[in-house]
């Protein structure tokens, strides 16, 4: 079955993850993206993302998404919040009635240690365990790709703007964050878990509290 895992958080607030095994002709019978993306693979990811908004939530009302200036897409109308991310053969979505959600998943890639003092702080990197060094560099890779589209207005830098407070590196657990800008400064907190090589990280409304505006 292509979905592969699904998490209820709270009653209004859903998370699903999809493994695409699919062609197009699948989900063609039951939704249409923007012609403008071209590439298969990626016009798989899209519409892999936009069936898990309807799976989770079957009144989403898929055809009022539209994408901002910021390209997060969204509904103007604002009766649902949601967030997707994909990486290869897998998308997620995450899914809340109430407020702003953030999610992303992401494949343990060496690249990723090599930008890794472009996205962390010299105190994150100080809390890096030194035995499992890449995936928890991925985690918080993934953390903060989360924290990004909760905030959903860009112009982040990503050692600045997101402070992730120190974790231990573990398979699946808990992260606390401040996110600080001039127009916001809001304590979150994320889930995140580690299989095969895949970080799914998010973020969502009961988890983040206002400290300052």
């Amino acid at each position: 079955m292509p979905l592969i895992r699904t998490i209820q958080i709270d009653p209004e607030t859903r998370l699903g993850l999809w493994k695409i095994s699919e062609q197009e002709a699948f989900f063609e019978e039951k939704i249409t993206i923007s012609r403008a993306i071209h590439h298969p693979h990626k016009r798989l990811q899209h519409y892999a993302g936009r069936l898990l908004l309807i799976t989770l939530f079957p009144d989403f009302p898929l055809e009022e998404v539209v994408v901002a200036d910021t390209r997060k897409p969204l509904l103007q109308c604002g009766s649902f919040h949601f967030s997707i991310s994909h990486c290869g053969d897998y998308a997620a979505a995450i899914v809340s009635r109430r407020a702003a959600v953030g999610i992303d998943i992401e494949g343990v890639q060496p690249k990723i240690g090599r930008v890794s003092g472009k996205f962390l702080s010299p105190e994150e990197q100080a809390f890096i365990d030194p035995v499992n060094t890449l995936k928890h560099q991925t985690i918080c890779w993934s953390a903060k790709e989360a924290m990004f589209k909760w905030y959903g207005l860009g112009s982040v830098d990503f050692r600045e703007n997101m402070r992730l407070q120190p974790f231990p590196f573990m398979p699946a657990g808990f992260i606390t964050a401040n996110f600080v800008k001039p127009d916001t400064n809001t304590q979150l907190y994320l889930q995140y878990i580690l299989e095969d090589d895949l970080c799914l990280a998010w973020t969502h409304p009961a988890a983040e509290s206002q400290t300052n505006s």
